[in-house]
């Protein structure tokens, strides 16, 4: 799979841990920063990975900040990003199967690495159920159109 993965410096050691971890299971890992534990704007990274997953580009995305919240808000301010904060590997596969989730965002500052591969696994593994699904993306892409 073709991921985008990014991270303000509180989410920059989780990502470089969980960026080795999705390469050695075969996914092409593209890492939109940040490179280091200096400060930075987590809306610049997100907005740039939200972009990215949302446009195709790639598959899927992942965002990575201290309790993954606030990489969250500003990802869904982008049109066609549906991200969504996953704390446990039931979240990340009902994000996955009824939300049809673009972009997951984790803690880098609240999870451990095993947590964090669990968690990063299930929802890339897990497939859109549509169906029923399909009916409330719909309403959701119609709120978004009015913007």
């Amino acid at each position: 799979m073709r991921l985008v993965i990014g991270s303000d410096h509180g989410g920059f050691e989780a990502k470089e841990e969980l960026k080795e971890f999705l390469q050695k299971l075969g996914h092409e890992v593209t890492d939109f920063g940040c490179h280091s534990l200096e400060a930075v704007d987590y809306p610049d990274i997100a907005q740039l990975v939200a972009e990215a997953a949302a446009g195709g580009q790639f598959e899927k995305g992942i965002l990575l900040d201290g309790f993954g919240g606030a990489v969250c808000m500003v990802a869904n301010k982008v049109k066609g990003c549906r991200a969504v904060s996953c704390y446990d590997v039931t979240a990340a596969k009902l994000a996955a199967a009824h939300d049809d989730a673009n972009v997951m965002c984790l803690g880098g500052k609240t999870h451990g690495e095993l947590a964090l591969q669990e968690i990063s696994k299930a929802f890339l593994e897990t497939k859109f159920e549509g169906g029923r699904h399909e009916r409330r993306l719909a309403k959701v892409a119609a709120l978004e159109a009015r913007r």
